[in-house]
């Protein structure tokens, strides 16, 4: 339950390469090649999440790298997954509710969700061999302050959005949403911000730029053009900003 709903947004509202882009997406996640839709779309991505922790210590072992930034990463990138994977079973998003054909879920794993396992490969591995800009017990702290409060930011967003589309339609303009007017792409971003620092290497930067700008960029224009159909529309936004109070 989304106050975006692509089936309402107003084409004259919405740019072009916007819509476009998400058209792109959707048919690679979703449509890919056609065929029977043998799973859903949440399946394909709590494999993922629920299995970051067991594969980030299969990587401890088979590396035998018991430092403590591996210990550190496995801690904050495996108990992201699970505090997903609860997320979840508490409440759903009806977004991931849809029936991807096999090559959609396929794609969908290989070109995103699996790039963010190369983040713990590249730090476990060695590949990556961060000299972090501070002292290491500075720079976790950094780290997991960023992801613990990403975390709770993104959980919290999701809830108050689920919960209060239950009862009510229309814009969601207090609590997370009275400040900034996308609270839950802010807590995914300080999320895999602290996974992109801890592994400290180019690979993650360009990754997340890639999804940020190909889909979360998008998500979030569309989701506005969605929501300007709302009378309290303009007000909202002149009151509100888009991620981060006073800033941006």
């Amino acid at each position: 339950m989304d106050q975006f709903d692509t089936a309402k947004i107003d084409s004259t509202a919405a740019p072009q390469w916007a819509i476009g882009m998400r058209r792109i997406t959707n048919y690679l996640s979703q449509d890919f090649l056609g065929g029977p839709r043998p799973w859903k779309a949440a399946w394909v991505i709590n494999f993922q999440k629920a299995g970051t922790f067991g594969f980030m210590a299969l990587l401890m072992w088979v590396y035998h790298n018991d430092s403590p930034a591996a210990w550190v990463y496995l801690a904050l990138h495996g108990s992201y997954g699970l505090v997903w994977i609860l997320k979840d079973l508490a409440f759903p998003d009806p977004n991931w509710q849809k029936r991807v054909t096999l090559f959609g879920g396929i794609n969908s794993f290989l070109f995103v969700l699996g790039w963010y396992w190369v983040f713990g490969w590249l730090l476990i591995s060695g590949v990556a061999r961060p000299v972090y800009p501070l002292p290491e017990f500075a720079w976790f702290a950094l780290c997991i302050s960023l992801c613990v409060v990403g975390c709770v930011v993104m959980v919290a967003a999701d809830a108050q959005k689920f919960f209060t589309l239950r009862l009510r339609r229309g814009l969601i303009t207090d609590g997370l949403h009275r400040y900034i007017r996308h609270p839950n792409y802010l807590g995914e971003m300080l999320i895999y911000s602290s996974f992109a620092m801890m592994t400290w290497h180019w690979i993650p930067v360009v990754v997340l730029a890639w999804v940020w700008l190909g889909v979360f960029a998008v998500n979030m224009v569309l989701k506005e053009a969605s929501m300007s159909r709302y009378p309290e529309w303009a007000a909202y936004k002149k009151r509100s900003w888009w991620l981060v109070p006073f800033v941006f």
